[in-house]
């Protein structure tokens, strides 16, 4: 589960300012606290694509510290360890596509984390990449 700190403060315009250290660039606001961390995962996920874009590293929540904090999407966060796993792997977006036997937008759309993939696609990439890919329930906090 990706958990990320969001620092509130209030901006000069009397809007309540949300940022997140860890992701350098995502920054959002709200009228009032609950709007701002509300907007702040669509913030992170904004930075993360373009991460992506200029294939940088994802960065990774530090642990501990106080609230408030917001949790990203898990198709964001299977995408994001796709991404990730490609990386290390050093398997670029065609090699994958040859891998998968798919075309190049295929995989553009797989690591896109705004489109909603289809678990089944996402599976089979991790498993060329000889990962496997595991859903986990727990209670929530």
């Amino acid at each position: 589960m990706l958990r990320f700190h969001v620092k509130l403060s209030r901006d000069t315009n009397n809007t309540i300012l949300a940022q997140v250290p860890d992701v350098p660039g995502a920054c959002t606001f709200g009228e009032d606290r609950a709007e701002a961390l509300l907007r702040a995962p669509d913030a992170i996920e904004t930075v993360l694509m373009a991460y992506i874009d200029l294939r940088r590293d994802i960065p990774i929540p530090r642990a501990g510290g106080k609230g408030p904090f917001v949790t990203l999407p898990a198709l964001t966060e299977a995408k994001l360890a796709l991404y990730t796993a490609m990386r290390t792997a050093k398997v670029g977006k065609a090699e994958l596509a040859r891998r998968l036997n798919c075309h190049l937008p295929q995989v553009d759309r797989l690591l896109d984390l705004r489109h909603a993939s289809r678990l089944d696609q996402l599976e089979a990439a991790f498993r060329v990449l000889g990962k496997c890919l595991s859903v986990e329930i727990r209670e929530a906090a």
